[in-house]
């Protein structure tokens, strides 16, 4: 068996050590006026996306060894093992192929010897046919009326993705049909989605891969009770549920027919399963045809992530970049700021794939990995977010790398609001690098009792990721670019980015406590002392409540 050197023990770890040293004091400043072309030369253009990486706190040495960094941690050799199918997810045995969900119809990946892509094409031409149906109301509710809203039932990777992409997506959408989603076990969630729907005119896609997730089933189970309370017979819900499962027996158990089935495979990750049937209310939302453009789009960064060299690769560059400032600047957060309202979602979606992916404690070997892994991710949209963190950003005491994402093309008609919304974005990436100095103020007739409240040091690191227009294609490849920069940071720090053991403790305890909260008579209690007092404290409200 071999042994993955530790991180912090191979050379060129020292040797960036050593190098931070030397820059870690340098002003973005100086390093453009000493380079006038670092704007020109620190870009890369793939799959429809342009990157400047030119506004951090790096030089063409800090690149270098950060490339040799990854070569000599075997990204290029794990990337490899991962389009191959091997079984890369160590804690569970598993291979990881989300890549094969977007693989080209004719292609070949094979696991354990079985050849999976025409499995993922059968289950897309089944997506389709239903999509299409419902889409031209050829699908006919229980009581032959036509769907007028679609309600995707799943949590965590089975909302998130869907949920994200239908905003972002929304303008090429089929408005006569309405996309909503439910996620959380608050019953608010499922009464407000569904407070002003006929269930006549609902369908629901429910989203588990075990059809046993304890919130996703509690809300499907509640919409179904919903349905029959309105149409009283049982037969309604194969005609208003479909499902995204594996588990033949729960679906059928639950009143679902096979042919309304739709699987998915365990070398899928939740989070990394959008473009699976997980995207169903996706593609009924926006057509087969614009979820195929986005499939090309995914492709299109898969290809150029296996191909191009690791110091002309997009995903790489950015996933070194995240481990530069992580480990050697000791920046413990990351904000992806997208100036377009369509991608609201976007950050939070980026939440589940970073943090669940990468917030480990030990490597591959299971050994406590001694370093800092996974940054913590946020952002809002630009403009909105500069009215409200961005004070933050230039003038507090924190280093905050930041992601901004922009497009040449509007959405709109209202063409002059794209132009203030780019004009903002492109001030933002250079006022963080650059800042105000005291004799800039000082010029501009700043009094001296001001001067120091108004001084902006700037070099705040930036990336600044452009495209075209947002389009399914373009949404494909942008999201497959931050699945593969996090492959890339997982590499480097020689952790499992494709478990998630982590968020079973809590689901392990919260059904042992549901039962201490529903009993009639209060149970024996065995918990610390706090869990016991708030269990108790919520039980008397509750029956003060019921009295």
């Amino acid at each position: 068996m071999t042994v993955t050197p530790r991180l912090t023990d191979t050379p060129t770890w020292r040797a960036l050590q050593t190098h931070f040293e030397s820059v870690r004091e340098l002003h973005l400043r100086g390093l453009f006026a000493e380079d006038p072309g670092r704007g020109d030369r620190m870009v890369l253009e793939a799959a429809g996306l342009y990157l400047d990486y030119s506004k951090n706190r790096m030089t063409d040495e800090t690149r270098r060894l950060l490339v040799q960094l990854a070569v000599e941690r075997g990204v290029g050799e794990r990337r490899d093992a991962m389009f191959r199918g091997e079984r890369i997810n160590v804690s569970e045995d598993r291979a990881v192929l989300h890549v094969a969900l977007r693989a080209p119809r004719g292609s070949h990946i094979l696991v354990d010897g079985h050849d999976v892509v025409p499995d993922v094409h059968a289950v897309l031409d089944r997506m389709a046919d239903l999509a299409g149906r419902v889409r031209s109301g050829e699908w006919r509710g229980f009581t032959g009326r036509r769907v007028k809203t679609v309600i995707n039932i799943g949590i965590g990777g089975s909302y998130l993705g869907p949920e994200m992409a239908c905003l972002a997506l929304r303008s090429c959408s089929d408005r006569s049909i309405e996309t909503r989603f439910v996620s959380n076990i608050d019953g608010a969630d499922l009464v407000e989605a569904t407070a002003d729907l006929d269930p006549a005119e609902t369908l629901f896609v429910v989203s588990s891969k075990t059809f046993t997730t304890l919130e996703t089933m509690t809300n499907a189970y509640s919409a179904r009770q919903w349905l029959l309370s309105a149409l009283g017979d049982e037969a309604a819900v194969g005609r208003h549920f479909v499902a995204v499962s594996t588990n033949a027996a729960e679906v059928e158990r639950f009143g679902i027919g096979s042919s309304n089935t739709f699987g998915f495979w365990d070398w899928v990750g939740g989070r990394y399963s959008m473009d699976s049937a997980i995207g169903l209310s996706l593609m009924i939302a926006v057509g087969p045809e614009n979820f195929f453009a986005m499939l090309a789009g995914f492709r299109a960064m898969d290809e150029h992530f296996l191909t191009a060299p690791l110091d002309r690769n997009m995903p790489v560059i950015l996933g070194l970049l995240a481990v530069w400032y992580n480990n050697f600047f000791g920046a413990q957060t990351q904000a992806v700021l997208p100036y377009s309202s369509a991608l609201a979602r976007f950050p939070a979606y980026l939440q589940q794939l970073q943090m669940e992916s990468n917030g480990k404690r030990v490597d591959i070997e299971g050994r406590p990995v001694g370093y800092d892994t996974g940054p913590i991710i946020w952002g809002e949209p630009g403009t909105d977010s500069q009215h409200s963190f961005f004070q933050l950003l230039h003038q507090g005491t924190k280093l905050v790398p930041c992601d901004l994402i922009g497009f040449a093309a509007p959405l709109s008609a209202l063409e002059f609001h794209h132009d203030l919304l780019m004009a903002n974005l492109f001030a933002q990436a250079e006022a963080l690098a650059f800042g105000r100095t005291v004799s800039e103020l000082k010029t501009l007739g700043a009094g001296a009792g001001q001067i120091p409240f108004r001084v902006v040091e700037g070099n705040h690191p930036t990336n600044v990721i452009l495209a075209d227009v947002l389009t399914p294609r373009t949404l494909g490849s942008l999201i497959a670019l931050y699945e593969h920069s996090v492959f890339t940071q997982g590499a480097i720090w020689a952790i499992d980015s494709f478990d998630q053991w982590g968020v079973e403790l809590g689901k392990a305890l919260a059904g042992r406590i549901i039962p201490e909260l529903t009993e009639v008579e209060e149970p024996g209690l065995e918990h610390d002392s706090s869990t016991n007092a708030l269990i108790r404290r919520y039980r008397d409200a509750r029956r003060a409540e019921r009295e």
